[in-house]
């Protein structure tokens, strides 16, 4: 859906305004949870969960945890639906605008979160049951849950990027230590082919994942503050290019588009590459290789730096929110907290392998595990993404543009224009394009 955002905002102030006068889910009280808050067994009713989470390896545990939260409240029925993650945000904005359809609780991606609110398609959750002991969410992933100083989410996950690599396959071409820059990734991968035969590194065509190269050089994808759009200038180039000079030296395969990192993915973990840069949610499908049967051979190091000495990673993960036409919010507040409780977060941890958002779900039994030890530090110093109502609706175009730039189809200083471009023209018409 390609329209100005004020004419999305006008539609979907209407619509929700009449599916508000439906019913206002909390017993007359407009939402304000105090059922929940009091007399949480009593609460009844159908609460709708889309949950955005990767279907195969990580949905089994939700269910699961949707299953114990029936039993503890045995009058709420939960409609769980596992929505493909790269289609849910549109689809919920066309629910939510039409008034109809839309889930009572949605697993968001934090970049969506701002443009959710912005629009009026998410309840403020500030003093609601939903966010119990708030006061226990990192700081982070809390900032990422709100929007113009309200709180619109409660944080269920965060994550990280880093640099997995195969210990086994590093000893064996002579490299000692997992890389720590680009130009040293580079130079590990041509020993690696030489030595072992193996690949190198596995790039994923999503723009999400070209971040560390734009970080790696002191740039982003806008500067907030300025108003201006930072895509194309000069520093961002020079990191896509980086990334782009990996695949033309043979040190990154050339991935077939977004869906071919599943096999870059298969690559790595059955000992055909050495090197990948993924998050904590990729482990169980990693550990599940032959390269990995031993998981002591799984190495997890920061994502490698720039030209400027810099590494950085973005801050990701989810939020449950609550859409602002439910007609059951306290059915819908109590979900939210039981999911995003330390308990289940820790839960899913150990489970899966995701980050939790909770300092105490961080106990000495999800620590103890390296790979989430190794994630959990990385996102000390990971950056958040730019937080505006338009940051999830960026990656639209860079997408399609990324992916050409990345398999060879697109000159980087052209797709960095184009997609320059169509952000000033259709999300950032307040913004300049900086060169």
């Amino acid at each position: 859906m390609r329209r100005g955002i004020l004419a999305v905002v006008a539609v979907g102030a209407l619509t929700l305004g009449a599916a508000a006068c439906g019913g206002d889910g909390g017993g007359g009280d407009k939402g304000s949870g105090s059922k929940a808050a009091k007399e949480p067994g009593s609460v009844s009713g159908t609460v709708t969960w889309w949950d955005t989470s990767d279907a195969t390896n990580e949905a089994p545990t939700y269910r699961s945890l949707v299953s114990a939260f029936e039993k503890k409240y045995p009058k709420i029925k939960v409609d769980y639906v596992n929505v493909p993650f790269d289609q849910a945000q549109q689809k919920f904005k066309t629910a939510a605008q039409s008034g109809r359809g839309a889930p009572d609780v949605l697993r968001s991606d934090v970049g969506w979160t701002p443009g959710f609110a912005q629009l009026g398609y998410l309840k403020d959750l500030t003093g609601t049951p939903a966010l119990g002991e708030s006061g226990d969410f990192l700081e982070g992933p809390l900032k990422n849950a709100a929007y113009d100083g309200k709180t619109y989410g409660a944080p269920q996950v965060t994550d990280a990027l880093g640099l997995m690599y195969n210990k086994a396959l590093l000893k064996r071409a002579g490299v000692a230590e997992p890389p720590a820059n680009w130009q040293e990734v580079k130079a590990a991968a041509a020993k690696i082919k030489e030595r072992t035969g193996a690949g190198g590194i596995g790039l994923n065509p999503d723009g999400y994942y070209a971040l560390p190269f734009l970080y790696g050089e002191k740039s982003d994808l806008v500067d907030v503050a300025a108003k201006k759009i930072t895509i194309a200038d000069a520093a961002s180039r020079k990191g896509i290019e980086t990334a782009v000079d990996l695949v033309r030296s043979g040190a990154a395969p050339k991935p077939a588009g977004t869906d071919g990192y599943n096999n870059l993915k298969t690559d790595f973990k059955n000992g055909r590459l050495a090197m990948l840069i993924d998050g904590p949610w990729a482990t169980k499908e990693i550990f599940g290789g032959s390269a990995f049967r031993d998981r002591a051979n799984l190495g997890i190091a920061p994502v490698p730096a720039g030209s400027t000495g810099v590494a950085g990673s973005p801050v990701g993960g989810h939020n449950l929110v609550v859409y602002a036409g439910s007609k059951n919010f306290d059915a819908a507040y109590l979900l939210v907290k039981y999911l995003t409780d330390a308990a289940q977060q820790e839960t899913a941890a150990t489970a899966v392998g995701v980050l939790p958002t909770r300092t105490s779900a961080y106990t000495k039994g999800v620590l103890a595990d390296p790979v989430r030890a190794a994630y959990h530090r990385a996102l000390a110093t990971a950056r958040p993404r730019p937080a505006i109502p338009q940051g999830g609706d960026l990656f639209t175009d860079w997408l399609q543009h990324y992916t050409k730039i990345l398999t060879l189809k697109e000159d980087p200083r052209a797709g960095l224009d184009a997609t320059a471009k169509a952000w000033r023209t259709t999300l950032l018409k307040d913004y300049e394009i900086q060169k």
